[in-house]
């Protein structure tokens, strides 16, 4: 839709996939088209499957991690940030900003 992205994290979410955010309204479009016509749910931008377990959606994050990709660094700084892991958290944070 090529509007700004909002600030408030609730309302977009992002692809562990490609590190590419989305808007909530742009997700339930493409959600609706892939119902409509019957297809597989995929990322919209990188058209991998999505992933339907934590597991799957790690090592999806651990791959953008290992190519080097700062929106991942954060996104998983924050992950640990939220499960207590203040040291891991602020490697994460500092490997992103680095990049």
């Amino acid at each position: 839709c090529c509007l700004p992205l909002p600030l408030d994290t609730t309302k977009s979410s992002l692809h562990s996939c490609c590190s590419k955010e989305i808007c909530n309204g742009c997700d339930h479009a493409d959600m609706v088209r892939e119902a409509e016509g019957r297809l597989k749910h995929r990322c919209p931008f990188c058209r991998k499957p999505t992933p339907f377990t934590d597991e799957e959606c790690d090592k999806q994050m651990m791959k953008r991690m290992e190519a080097n990709d700062p929106v991942a660094m954060l996104q998983w700084g924050i992950e640990q940030y939220d499960k207590g892991d203040y040291q891991s958290a602020l490697t994460y944070f500092t490997k992103a900003a680095e990049l």
